[in-house]
Order: structure tokens, then sequence, then C-alpha cells
């Protein structure tokens, strides 16, 4: 018998969308099909006409900030706005600038101790933790398995910045993964290149916040990618490209997967809507908005992520959230750009962006869409129960409005950031409902849902 049915949506997943009903059980989708409702009269029921029925979206890629003393909602509030824009399960990072203390960030399995304690019972959706390699940690190679093993199959290295692993330690991590049933998440950016034009820039005073995109070229990320793409064929290892941004870096992807290797790769919202001509202007309120690494590319780069997102080069779409503050993080008046936190807020805008830019704009289908934000998601990250709206998994459900139309405001979003990207963006379809594990999160536009109602997800990536 059922708990709840959702009635007379389009129910769309990955092979095609039709007319169905939905009905759930204990959490879990216990029957799609026309009719089902007919046969389960006596359950409560949700009017779905004229909506679609989405599996609810997995944004792999947040650094959603950790509750602390002084700012002890920022974790459940970024979790309500994940909630509002259709996102039903994130994963989340635990390198410093999320908030874990030195000692968390020095070994891997300290990290993930400290992460489970200090977000237990604060998200109003299921997450995890992929955890970050950092050059600066010990011995972090050794904690893989441990790791692993503990639910967390995925991690995070950098090729950038001073906590970057050398090509011998990322050689050693992608090992390590592949023989333990994990995937390397990897950060692609040249760092020997962007050293030096940064100190050459900063040499010359260039220093205003459109600089930063300058000094990280597409050719530094590309070649960053074909190392990596190298280093896990090496390792006979899968490696995740984490938010590639541009056509040259595609193209190492590209071949690499024409020849079978486990390669994946993800790009962004941002990378798809927005482009480097953010960084002509000359109010550095706004240029300092999209300061972001990689940064954004051109608009020749943003036509190539689109083709292969439709020819299946790019694997999946996630925000790269990080719920910055202009007044704090992001220091406006901004400082000189090598002191700039890179990043930009996206949990909230990842369907909407998706859907009004991919859908309505005539660049991918739903059903493509469904598989970049949902079902490949679960598949490559170990979360066999989501991400599809089938009989057994969870039901985590989306209702969805094709026909409405928005302006993406600032001041009518939920995240913990001071502004979006997406400012006066105009998009067609809009959220309605969500349901969580068969309870509703987010009715009619309304948050309804509660702290504590998400869940740690423990995953296990079996190939």
């Amino acid at each position: 018998m059922a708990d709840l049915v959702v009635r007379g949506g389009t129910v769309v997943t990955t092979a095609g969308s039709f007319p169905a009903d939905v009905a759930i059980s204990g959490g879990r989708i216990l029957e799609v099909g026309a009719g089902v409702g007919d046969a389960q009269r006596n359950a409560p029921e949700i009017d779905a006409t004229g909506l679609l029925v989405l599996p609810g979206c997995i944004d792999v890629h947040t650094h959603t900030r950790l509750p602390s003393d002084d700012e002890p909602d920022r974790f459940f509030a970024d979790s309500v706005a994940a909630a509002f824009g259709g996102t039903t399960t994130f994963l989340a990072f635990n390198n410093p600038g999320t908030g874990i203390s030195e000692e968390g960030s020095r070994s891997l399995i300290a990290g993930m101790r400290e992460f489970r304690a200090r977000t237990l019972g604060e998200s109003a959706v299921d997450f995890g933790l992929s955890a970050v390699i950092s050059g600066q940690q010990a011995d972090p190679i050794s904690e893989l398995p441990e790791l692993i093993a503990a639910g967390v199959p995925t991690a995070k290295a950098f090729m950038v910045y001073d906590f970057r692993l050398t090509d011998e330690r990322l050689f050693a991590a992608l090992r390590a993964m592949g023989r333990h049933g994990g995937m390397l998440q990897v950060h692609c950016e040249n760092a020997t290149v962007i050293d030096a034009l940064v100190a050459q820039a900063v040499e010359r005073g260039d220093v205003a916040c459109r600089h930063h995109a300058l000094t990280r070229p597409a050719y530094a990320e590309a070649e960053a990618t074909h190392r990596a793409i190298a280093l896990a064929r090496a390792a006979n290892a899968p490696v995740y490209v984490v938010h590639l941004s541009c056509a040259d870096a595609l193209a190492e992807v590209a071949a690499a997967k024409a020849r079978g290797w486990p390669v994946y790769a993800e790009t962004c919202p941002h990378y798809l809507t927005l482009t480097d001509a953010r960084y002509d202007g000359t109010e550095e309120q706004e240029v300092i908005k999209s300061v972001i690494s990689p940064p954004l590319r051109s608009e020749s780069d943003r036509g190539s992520l689109w083709l292969g997102l439709r020819a299946g080069g790019l694997d999946v779409v996630a925000t790269d959230h990080v719920p910055d503050r202009l007044a704090l993080e992001k220091r406006c008046p901004a400082p000189p750009f090598p002191q700039i936190s890179n990043g930009a807020p996206g949990i909230e805008t990842l369907l909407s962006v998706v859907y009004g830019e991919g859908v309505a704009g005539g660049q991918i289908s739903v059903e493509r869409m469904v598989e970049l934000l949902a079902t490949t998601p679960a598949r490559l990250f170990g979360l066999a129960r989501k991400g599809a709206i089938e009989v057994g998994r969870d039901a985590d459900l989306v209702l969805f409005d094709p026909n409405a139309t928005r302006t993406i405001r600032q001041s009518e979003l939920h995240h913990t950031s001071d502004f979006t990207p997406y400012e006066g963006l105009e998009v067609r379809g809009a959220v309605r409902s969500v349901l969580l594990r068969g309870q509703p999160v987010i009715r009619d536009g309304e948050f309804v849902g509660g702290r504590g109602a998400g869940h740690f997800l423990e995953r296990s990536i079996l190939g």
C-alpha cells in the first residue's frame, strides 16, 4: 500500500518522458505508471497535473560552509537553498576554506570525523562528503583505504595553489584510489604557468580583479587536464575532472573517452551561461563576483561546452558552490587579485539555469538534463538509491513547472551568499514542490522540511 501518490504529472527519465503516476511507500518508489493512482485511491495524493516529475538533482561539487559558533546556521541554510532549487542530495568538501579545523585539515580520517560530527542533524536534504587531499597533509595516501571503507570513496586533489600535489603524489593518490574502489577528482591547472603569469602581473602593478582571469589561460587548464589523464592511465585508475571550462580541456577529455579510458568530467552552470566579457567592466564589485578558478571563458568555449554536454564529452553539471560574501570573504573593496577568495554561489540555481539555458534554450533535451543532473552523478558517485524515478529508488522528486518564467534575483534566493552571478537572468521553468524520500521539503514554493531531515550518505562506488 502506498503512503503517497504523485498523480498526473509527466515523469522524466533518461530514456524518455511519459504521463505517469508515482506511488511511494516507506520513502521509496513503489510503482510508476499510468493508472497507478487509480489503484491506490486510499493514499494521499499530490496533484502534478501540468508539471514535470523529475528525480531530485544531485550536486556533487559544493564548498558548503560548516556550522560554527559564530555562524551556526550556514550549513543548514545552504541545504535549504539546495531544496528550493530542486537539489535533494549534495556532496561537500572539507578543505580549510569550508571551516574545517587545523587538526581536521591535517588528516583525511580526522577531517572526515570532524565533518560528520559538525554536520550531524544540520541538513534539510541528504548529503555526503568528498575529502580533500592536500600537499600539506603528512601521509594522506596511506589513509585512503580507510576513508573509502568509511563511505567516502571520492576525494579531490589540486594541481594548483600552495596545497597542490606534486605529480608524483598525484600519481600515488590516483593509484591508491583506483586500487581500493575510489575515484579521484582533480582540479586541473598548470601551476608553473599560472604562478609565473601571476608574478609578472604583480610586478607590473596589474593587480585589479580582472587580472585574475588573464593569468589563468585556457591552455594552462588544457595541459593540466592532459597530464592528469596521463597519470590516471599510468595508475590504471579512473579520474574525474572538476569544473572544466574550455574547449581545449574538453578536447583532452573527449580524446581519452574515445580510447575507452575511464575519464569523466563536469562543467558548471556559470561556464554554460556567462563569459569572460564579465571581466571587461570597470566596476570592481561586479567583476569580483566572477573571480573563480578556472575563470569564465569565451563565447566560443561556452558553445563548445554545450556541444560536449550533447555529445557526451561531459558527464555532469555541478555548481562548485562557494557561498562567499562581498563584505567578508570577497573583501570588497578588493585587495590585489591573488588575495581574492575564488568562487561564487550556485547551489540554489543549478536546475533553474540548466533547464532555462539548456532545455528551454534548445541546447539539450529534458531527458539529457536528468542524466546530467541526477542519474549520472548517482552512478559515478556511489548513490545507488538516488538519481532516477525507478521502483526501489529513494522517492526524491521535484515537481517542476516548465511553463513558468522567472528572473533570478539575489533578494529571492535563500543561500548564505549575498550575491548571485546570475542576477537578472531570465529563465523558463520553476520548482513548485520537492520530496525527500517521500516527505515534502518544499510545498508550493514554501519550505516545509526540517533541520536534520537530511541524512549523511555513506557511499560505495561499485564500478
